[in-house]
């Protein structure tokens, strides 16, 4: 009898570690963000609107990337009372981004707000909840003592937060406080980047193999004189240098 021919396999992904790189959108104009977006979106999946960017353009920032078809990263690193930080998170949780950032430093009060209020935006507006993500330490400070990572991972994992956000250097201590939770890693670095005002930082290949979820890439591609070429480079250090 004849055997039915075997499905084919669809060809892998192009770019396999796409889903997991956030571009660093830091720049003073949405017109900006856009055409960086759209140049760098088959490389890099997801979208960071930091700061800069969210008080240049505000929610009109998360509408123009979401239509690019990028998952969309906001980093405010909320801190304030509670009520006014469920509030915010109601906001953002409305808009459909898919990961916001809190600041574990407000304590755990705070941090269970804003995991209250982003559920509760999003669920208002019929959408899923973004992953909230507690701040631990600024990659910018020299040193985070271990006990004050673990305590901060602790508090983000009780308070209802998803995810947590740290150095590459920060991660054994993070994962072993907090397993489970989603780490994204910001300030890495191709081999040879400058390394700018980040102080605690790896390599993209190394932040992957030490268990990052997502690593944020801002101005060694955003920067460069030829962000497409720098976006390819990226991927071919992933490729050649890939352990896990």
């Amino acid at each position: 009898m004849a055997t039915e021919p075997t499905a084919a396999k669809p060809p892998p992904p192009a770019f396999p570690h796409r889903e997991r790189l956030a571009l660093a959108l830091d720049v003073e104009s949405l017109e900006r963000a856009v055409e960086l977006a759209a140049a760098l979106a088959p490389y890099l999946g997801v979208a960071k609107v930091g700061l800069e960017l969210y008080s240049a353009a505000g929610p009109a920032a998360v509408e123009a990337l979401r239509e690019l078809g990028l998952s969309v990263f906001v980093d405010l690193k909320l801190h304030d009372i509670p009520t006014t930080v469920e509030r915010a998170a109601a906001v953002l949780g409305s808009l459909g981004v898919a990961y916001a950032t809190v600041h574990t430093a407000g304590g755990a009060p705070m941090c269970a707000a804003a995991a209250a209020g982003l559920a509760a935006g999003a669920a208002r507006a019929g959408l899923p909840a973004p992953v909230g993500l507690g701040v631990t330490v600024l990659t910018s400070e020299a040193a985070a003592s271990p006990e004050l990572l673990t305590a901060r991972a602790a508090l983000a994992a009780a308070a209802g937060l998803r995810g947590l956000v740290c150095g590459a250097p920060d991660l054994p201590a993070v994962r072993a406080a907090a397993p489970g939770l989603l780490t994204v890693v910001p300030g890495t670095r191709p081999p040879g980047a400058a390394l700018d005002d980040q102080a605690r930082t790896a390599t993209p290949a190394e932040a992957l193999a030490a268990g990052a979820d997502l690593l944020v890439i801002g101005r060694a591609v955003t920067h460069a004189p030829d962000p497409v070429a720098a976006a390819l480079t990226l991927h071919e250090h992933l490729a050649t240098a890939a352990t896990w």
